[in-house]
């Protein structure tokens, strides 16, 4: 099977997340979505990031209705801080059925080269690239037309996580914004107010 890995803090899962990783896993040829949640980093202080099994709880609901996409606390068990790369092995160790590619916003191709073993994700890994708004023309990378690296044409979403954390801490009604069992749970929890 072609599992798509789709990375985030999920802070919470939103309906962009959902409508990303749903389009990817329809229109190209991975066959599943793997939302993993990156596990909040013990040397970084953020208030704002809730509880690893929480953000898992919020996955898990959000994706139930969608049998393609998966959650994923894979990373909660491997040494921190942790890097793509070390990830991609421990899969490829633990799941040797499945071939694994990376899911990124076109943003992060930008900065890629950064990353920790960049040429050895390029070699072994595809990388499929969701589109973002850019004021002012595209940036040009370094990866651009690079045999590994393939362009999704998928809706551009500009909801993000920052966003609903603040709306909620100010009271605002943003329902449409999250799947249904999500918002009860944030709700529910009293979480981000």
């Amino acid at each position: 099977m072609k599992i798509g890995l789709y990375f985030g803090t999920f802070n919470p899962i939103h309906v962009g997340h959902l409508a990303i990783a749903n389009h990817m896993v329809e229109f190209s040829d991975l066959d599943e979505i793997w939302m993993v949640i990156t596990p909040h980093s013990p040397f970084k202080k953020k208030s704002t990031l809730l509880a690893d099994n929480h953000r898992y709880q919020l996955v898990s609901l959000a994706t139930e209705d969608y049998p393609k996409l998966k959650p994923s606390k894979i990373e909660f068990d491997l040494p921190q801080p942790n890097y793509t790369i070390n990830t991609l092995v421990h899969l490829a160790e633990k799941h040797p059925q499945h071939q694994f590619n990376l899911i990124v916003g076109e943003d992060n191709l930008a900065s890629f080269h950064k990353w920790k073993n960049y040429e050895v994700i390029l070699e072994v890994y595809n990388i499929y690239v969701y589109p973002r708004i850019y004021a002012g023309e595209k940036p040009i990378t370094r990866f651009d037309n690079h045999p590994k690296i393939h362009p999704v044409d998928a809706p551009i979403m500009e909801i993000s996580s920052t966003f609903i954390r603040k709306a909620i801490a100010n009271h605002k009604n943003i329902k449409p914004l999250l799947p249904c069992k999500v918002w009860q749970y944030i709700d529910e929890m009293n979480f981000y107010k």
